[in-house]
């Protein structure tokens, strides 16, 4: 009889879960991941982090869900780019348009510190809480850069690099003691570009004056009571006191979900047919290398193999039931050659079917190449992108040998074949042969840009030069077609093939676990694509690089100091 009644009762807690009101949750303490793990690795690492896209798609379902009442987001400490947050904020909004509850609540933006992108965040919502020990760091924007040459200078470490053009500053670290007037007006305006994003979001949410909020920021950070006062925040509460709030609201019986949680139960429930026509989306993420995606065996940032990349292209393009592609970018560049490989694949593919290219936080220098060919490229107002320009070189290390004792000695058939080597300076002829490469580099990049751009050749190379954009003014200059994000690029990609609004999304390549098991067939099978843990981009210029300090994934690359978080 017990045992009955314990039967009965778990299945009319079951049947009270699937009917009750729900508030859906986000726990953004550790962060998101951008797209799915590329490999077993990445996947155990990210398992506490919630993915970019099912939050997005759950948020965009809950809208037209009338289980749904409320919003529960928790911002943490782990910083999150400009552009998710930009993603994220315009998810919140149209989720709070259909009529449900928004409420953010924070330990802190910033223990007395910066915080300015993550309260950016919170503004967007209908409430905000803030626990009455946090603060709120709306401090500005600020890149900053350390110049080591004079430290290297005095250590024997001299440079010898190339860069093109005078914007393509990544280099200026090693090489300058000061920023050079291009290097500062490039900055400069990047961060006036992203402080008129922040002020205007900041006021409409807050529905303060653009000015007030310019005001606030001079007058950051802000205690808790402070920030009360001045109509930052709504409360000061601590989450058990924020959450029973919001499920009171909700309903008695309101269940709690992760939005990623939700977001899978339900796409479950309206599993498409494996025939049904749909949209393919291809995640690029990370430096761009030759081969096959992955990350260093130490949790080192995920990288974009060409391989990987070219074999998801090509696969989508053949797959009869894909009508179009959506292209997801979130790179701050790296191999040129690499770089190369798979803007042919989006060429290829784009004559095939539409391609949209949708960026993420960064898609600069060889991140804007592999995205250039797209048929529409669209990106969010903070977006990093352009650095359309390249940089190589090597440190001489000689007087610094010489300082500790160390003695080398070269046996070399060839005029050139030592002339990688930083135990001397490149020859006049040498540095003719870096130059041509630079100039070749360029060249083809500049053009390519002219060529998918609609642009003179001269047009391309005024926008070019190596200069780092914001999305905002991007598009204002033909880089970037549309202000948005990956959803709208997934709406935009269904227009385009006149598919239905829900038309599936299907993520290239995807591997069943039996695909995954069995050897590759050959370089055209999917399987070939399969990720790997891998070390560097370089090649046999591996260890050069790391000598020079450059960025180890390669001469295409934006440096990681232009992340806004």
């Amino acid at each position: 009889m017990d045992a009955g009644k314990a039967i009965f009762d778990t299945v009319e807690k079951l049947r009270q879960r699937r009917t009750a009101p729900l508030v859906l949750e986000l726990d953004l303490t550790e962060g998101l991941t951008e797209g799915p793990p590329a490999d077993p690795l990445a996947a155990l690492m990210s398992m506490r982090k919630p993915r970019l896209s099912d939050v997005l798609a759950g948020l965009k379902r809950a809208r037209q869900d009338s289980r749904v009442k409320a919003l529960i987001v928790k911002i943490g400490g782990n910083p999150i780019g400009l552009a998710t947050v930009q993603e994220l904020r315009q998810a919140v909004v149209q989720f709070r348009a259909s009529g449900k509850q928004t409420v953010a609540f924070a330990e802190t933006f910033g223990e007395f510190g910066a915080g300015t992108v993550p309260y950016f965040l919170a503004s967007a919502f209908e409430r905000v809480y803030l626990q009455p020990s946090g603060d709120v760091g709306l401090t500005g924007v600020v890149l900053e850069q350390r110049f080591l040459k004079n430290a290297l200078g005095k250590l024997g470490v001299d440079y010898q690099v190339g860069q093109r053009h005078e914007y393509k500053t990544a280099a200026n670290t090693f090489t300058q003691d000061h920023m050079t007037e291009p290097h500062r007006e490039s900055m400069a305006r990047i961060v006036e570009s992203v402080t008129e994003q922040l002020v205007a979001g900041i006021a409409e949410g807050r529905r303060l004056d653009p000015a007030k909020v310019r005001e606030l920021i001079d007058g950051g950070p802000f205690i808790g009571a402070e920030a009360l006062e001045a109509g930052l925040v709504d409360g000061l509460a601590y989450r058990d006191e924020v959450y029973d709030e919001v499920k009171r609201s909700a309903g008695a019986d309101a269940h709690l979900q992760y939005v990623s949680r939700y977001h899978r139960a339900s796409a479950v429930k309206k599993l498409p047919q494996p025939t049904a026509d749909g949209i393919a989306l291809v995640h690029g993420s990370g430096a761009i290398r030759s081969g096959r995606s992955g990350r260093g065996p130490l949790g080192g940032g995920g990288a974009m193999g060409s391989d990987t990349i070219s074999a998801a292209l090509r696969a989508a393009r053949r797959d009869e039931h894909v009508k179009a592609v959506v292209f997801r970018v979130d790179s701050p560049g790296g191999s040129y050659v690499a770089s190369d490989t798979v803007w042919r694949e989006v060429v290829l593919t784009r004559e095939v079917k539409p391609v949209i290219v949708s960026m993420g936080d960064v898609a600069a220098s060889g991140g804007y190449f592999v995205s250039m060919a797209a048929d529409v490229i669209m990106a969010q107002p903070g977006t990093l992108t352009g650095s359309i320009g390249v940089l190589g070189g090597k440190p001489v290390l000689s007087e610094l040998m010489e300082k500790i004792g160390v003695d080398t000695e070269q046996v070399a058939v060839g005029a050139n074949a030592g002339m990688f080597s930083t135990s001397r300076a490149f020859t006049p002829e040498q540095w003719d042969r870096v130059n041509a490469w630079l100039d070749r580099i360029y060249d083809d990049f500049v053009g390519k840009v002219a060529q998918a751009r609609d642009l003179s050749r001269e047009r391309a190379h005024e926008l070019a030069r190596g200069r780092v954009w914001t999305g905002a003014d991007a598009r204002e200059r033909g880089l970037v077609d549309e202000l948005g994000g990956l959803e709208d690029a997934l709406l935009l990609a269904r227009k385009r093939v006149g598919l239905a609004e829900d038309a599936p999304v299907r993520v290239y390549p995807k591997l069943n676990p039996l695909e995954r098991l069995r050897p590759p067939e050959s370089s055209e099978d999917k399987a070939a694509a399969l990720a790997r843990v891998r070390l560097d981009a370089w090649g046999p210029l591996a260890r050069l690089s790391a000598e020079l300090g450059l960025p180890a994934i390669g001469p295409l690359a934006l440096p990681a100091w232009y992340r806004i978080r």
